[in-house]
């Protein structure tokens, strides 16, 4: 097991609809520590990069305005596991198919507004991570409750 850290990005769909603190109560309730969080407004340029894998695609641009419809919430959250205990928890990109309880399964009827971004892998998430934080943006603190999330071989490297 790993001791990982993770972007979520929390889209203007979740902002609009004053989701924030729901969402980031579910992924600390889990036992993920927040390591980094801002409000920002997209640009072009960043979300180019970001979504450069869909830039040959006819909802490219769709995307990139629904990403810049309002501010959006980053986050880094980092924990054993990260990136897949956070996939699991958002569910299927689609949120008519994710399944109830999970965050999209919960507050989304969409493929595009679908509450969340999150990192799709470990390697990834470091690139992630780094594209939209500065690394004094991210903070290494002591969590009072790890001994009572994980014991204490679940935070060794594998």
């Amino acid at each position: 097991m790993n001791l990982e850290k993770t972007l979520v990005l929390l889209k203007p769909s979740a902002v609009q609809r004053g989701l924030i603190g729901e969402i980031l109560h579910r992924f600390e309730r889990k036992g993920l520590r927040l390591a980094g969080m801002k409000m920002m407004q997209l640009t072009d340029e960043i979300l180019n990069e970001h979504y450069a894998h869909l830039a040959g695609k006819p909802f490219f641009q769709r995307i990139k305005n629904s990403m810049m419809a309002s501010p959006i919430i980053a986050c880094c959250f980092e924990g054993v596991d990260a990136v897949q205990v956070v996939r699991s928890m958002t569910g299927a990109t689609n949120g008519r198919v994710a399944v109830p309880g999970t965050i999209r399964g919960d507050y989304s009827v969409s493929a595009q507004e679908n509450i969340v971004h999150t990192s799709d892998s470990p390697e990834n998430a470091k690139v992630e991570v780094a594209r939209f934080f500065k690394p004094e943006e991210i903070f290494d603190y002591k969590l009072n409750a790890l001994p009572y999330l994980n014991y204490e071989e679940e935070y060794q490297a594998d």
